[in-house]
């Protein structure tokens, strides 16, 4: 599966600056507002140092990460979601990103103009999670003028999602970010995929700064939704694999691998995912005709030394259909 990442916040806050290092491509960094207008995009490969150990095991001619895509959103203001700062414009080229990652000036420097005055991660916070929901609102409201006329029909499936919506409606008008959610309600979850709302997609953290810059009001508040986080003053080599570390954790993301002369592999899916489904995350032929996958743990591959004395040793294992695939996991597919 595809990650993608979108990265929002205020103007002048790092979000180019965390751009150019994730990607090592040269965008428009420059000391005021909009100076990104189309949303940069960048493929960064996962870092994972099982990937390189497979490469030298197997002999492989190729090693191929899985990535990540992340998109570098201009920056938003107070209604954006209106259109003030072209926000609806950048708003949309979140829709179809798996997570948002927004980045939150702390840093205390006064050359660098703040688009409020005056430096108020709390406040920022605020302001970027209010543009969203306003968003999200109109987009509920426009499936919920459908819904209430469909209604009309007495038809219980119509009732039961007009209600469903009145109350994603009235979350959004609380200021409730949708991840908050029960999973349980499942006609809820199903509204939110369908309307792939901004507000209801996992959410990362980047706290630009010093620990000290960070108030412990916000990591709090941060925790309390569940979200994941990361303080980095955008100096350290550590920024980048531990914002993917965070974001494989909110998007319950794990990595499985292939290994052979040809390429060693990392592909990612959902934890939980069974066997077919994870084949066909290799390719589309794999789940439809998927027999058994054989499997071996990454670690008893490499204390084995290889495929066949891992094979000897009894540590491959002939897994079903309707087996788990877990993080670590080497397989091959059979398939018809």
């Amino acid at each position: 599966m595809k990650l993608s990442i979108g990265i929002v916040g205020l103007p002048n806050v790092g979000k180019s600056t965390l751009f150019k290092i994730i990607t090592k491509q040269e965008v428009n960094i420059a000391n005021y507002p909009f100076a990104t207008i189309d949303p940069n995009i960048g493929v960064v490969p996962v870092p994972d140092e099982r990937l390189q150990k497979l490469t030298e095991l197997s002999r492989s001619k190729k090693t191929v990460p899985a990535v990540v895509e992340f998109y570098d959103i201009a920056g938003l203001v107070k209604g954006a979601h209106k259109g003030e700062g072209l926000g609806n414009q950048f708003l949309t080229h979140i829709r179809e990103v798996n997570a948002v990652l927004q980045v939150v000036r702390c840093f205390k420097e006064s050359e660098i103009i703040h688009v409020e005055g005056g430096v108020n991660p709390l406040r920022d916070v605020e302001t970027i999670k209010t543009e969203l929901a306003l968003k999200d609102l109109e987009t509920v409201q426009k499936r919920l003028e459908k819904a209430e006329a469909d209604a009309r029909s007495g038809n219980k499936e119509f009732v039961d999602l007009k209600d469903a919506l009145e109350e994603i409606k009235a979350w959004l008008e609380e200021g409730k970010m949708l991840t908050t959610i029960p999973k349980e309600d499942s006609l809820h979850w199903k509204i939110l995929k369908e309307l792939n709302l901004l507000t209801a997609k996992p959410q990362l953290y980047l706290l630009n700064g010093r620990e000290e810059d960070v108030p412990s009001e916000l990591i709090t508040e941060i925790k309390e939704t569940g979200a994941g986080y990361v303080v980095a003053d955008l100096s350290s080599a550590e920024t980048i694999p531990e914002l993917i570390r965070k974001a494989y954790e909110v998007l319950n993301l794990i990595s499985f691998f292939t290994t052979g002369e040809d390429e060693s592999r990392a592909w990612t899916c959902l934890a939980g995912t069974k066997a077919p489904q994870a084949a066909g995350v290799i390719h589309s032929d794999f789940q439809e005709k998927f027999i058994r996958a054989e499997v071996v743990k990454y670690e008893k591959l490499v204390e084995a030394g290889g495929w066949n004395e891992a094979k000897q040793k009894g540590w491959l294992r002939l897994e079903g259909k309707d087996y788990e695939v877990q993080d670590g996991d080497v397989i091959v597919v059979r398939h018809g």
